[in-house]
């Protein structure tokens, strides 16, 4: 897990798949740091320097991996959005999915999703009650 400041400098914990701390782990280890930020400048000689990366710096590699894989542009929103997609696709509950993006409203993690009620398949036609 990892603690965030958001809006507001509000502190969310934020769960990290066990993939991603295997990778950060492995990482970590190999680049032989043990406090202080995780993410660093690596020279040409992939020798790691330097207590941190700036958020521009992060962005740029995010952003080179986006046109690397044919996305032409890209927000940080974007990201969002696809995180939370993914998440309801996977079957995540949307009180769930409005706790790791840290909205307030729930209105507003439905507008990320894009949900709408549908009327003609509604989902509690799909409670299955015994008749009396």
């Amino acid at each position: 897990m990892a603690d965030l400041v958001g809006k507001g400098r509000h502190i969310r914990t934020v769960p990290m798949p066990g993939w991603v701390k295997r990778a950060v782990d492995e990482w970590t280890q190999a680049a032989s740091i043990t406090t202080g930020f995780i993410f660093r400048a690596v020279n040409g000689d992939g020798v790691v320097w330097g207590e941190d990366i700036s958020l521009k710096a992060i962005w740029h590699v995010v952003k080179a991996a986006a046109r690397g894989a044919g996305i032409a542009t890209l927000a940080p929103h974007d990201l969002r959005r696809t995180c939370a997609r993914l998440c309801h696709l996977a079957g995540g509950e949307l009180e769930q999915i409005l706790f790791l993006l840290g909205h307030v409203s729930v209105q507003t993690t439905e507008r990320y999703l894009g949900c709408k009620q549908k009327l003609r398949n509604a989902v509690n036609d799909g409670i299955a009650l015994a008749e009396t």
